[in-house]
């Protein structure tokens, strides 16, 4: 790795904190995007083991072919440092990437606030603790967010953007811009819930998967098995609510009124009454119907099925190999 000032004339100042997993990983992202990162890690050994991980994950995304420039190129966009003030001093922008603990966020988002430029934005990739929680007493919150990634965003794009409610619009609106020419999908998620879209969600199955070990229904490697090959599958193409306007004649107005009623009772067994009121039911399908006309579903249903089989050839070849 050599100095940030390696290559001026491309992209930002972006400071990264936190040289874990998911800090080396959105070094990758926005190295890989032209922007100049210095990559913040106070623990010496795990400094010292920092620039080994960049060189394994960047030769493997250049081994499948992922990069369009070579990976030394990136790996010297990066600069680790020991220093928080050193990392922050010129960024742009600044993600932090620090272990999910509410004091340690209040504690460096303070410091943050100190050390950045006033005009950098800075978004902490939690998991599940929100802006307002961390960062509502600072004279700088309105430049305060999170950006919670797919891991590792590298090779999952989604991005989930949540603002507090007194995050400034400017913010939002050049950090999403930021996040989309690295490369990756921001959500903008418009309210704050702990856990955000992306856990919620995964949460949902994970619970459901740990009751039905738990009953002795399936066995641990069977949940994973059926995910795998089924509705990970079919959610690699499209998502939950596609998957079923697609899956019903009718579209998904119609899988409602087929599945709902069961889908409420198994609901009711785990003691969440959720029912899908035929309002709720109303704002889904007009949703769905803005996105894809009935009249173009076979066509969609179609593509879906092609899609599908590439990723089985795909598979099959694998397989092979």
């Amino acid at each position: 790795m050599t100095s940030d000032r390696s290559d001026p004339t491309q992209g930002k100042s972006i400071a990264v904190i936190g040289g874990g997993s998911i800090g080396v990983a959105f070094a990758i992202v926005f190295a890989r995007a032209r922007h100049r990162v210095r990559l913040n890690e106070p623990d010496a050994a795990r400094r010292s083991s920092v620039a080994g991980i960049l060189h394994a994950q960047l030769g493997d995304l250049e081994a499948y072919d992922l990069l369009d420039e070579p990976a030394s190129s990136i790996v010297g966009r990066i600069t680790l440092v020991a220093s928080l003030s050193e990392a922050v001093a010129e960024a742009a922008y600044v993600q932090e990437c620090a272990p999910e603990r509410l004091d340690l966020k209040r504690t460096l988002f303070a410091e943050l606030d100190r050390l950045a430029p006033r005009q950098a934005a800075l978004a902490s990739a939690s998991s599940a603790i929100t802006a307002s929680t961390f960062a509502a007493d600072l004279p700088g919150r309105g430049r305060m967010l999170v950006v919670h990634p797919g891991n590792p965003p590298f090779l999952l794009p989604v991005a989930e953007v949540v603002p507090a409610p007194f995050t400034s619009e400017a913010v939002i609106a050049s950090t999403r811009a930021l996040l989309t020419g690295a490369g990756l999908t921001p959500v903008l998620v418009r309210k704050e819930v702990e856990g955000f879209v992306f856990n919620r969600l995964q949460g949902a199955l994970l619970r459901e998967a740990y009751c039905l070990v738990r009953e002795n229904v399936v066995s641990v490697e069977d949940v994973d098995r059926i995910v795998r090959d089924g509705l990970g599958l079919r959610w690699s193409v499209i998502g939950p609510f596609e998957t079923v306007d697609l899956n019903t004649l009718g579209g998904i107005a119609s899988h409602a009124e087929i599945m709902g009623p069961a889908y409420q009772r198994m609901g009711m067994e785990r003691g969440q009454n959720d029912p899908w009121t035929p309002e709720l039911i109303e704002r889904v399908a007009a949703q769905r119907r803005a996105l894809l006309p009935l009249d173009r579903w076979a066509e969609r249903v179609a593509w879906r099925d092609r899609r599908l089989m590439s990723l089985v050839r795909h598979r099959k070849a694998e397989l092979e190999v």
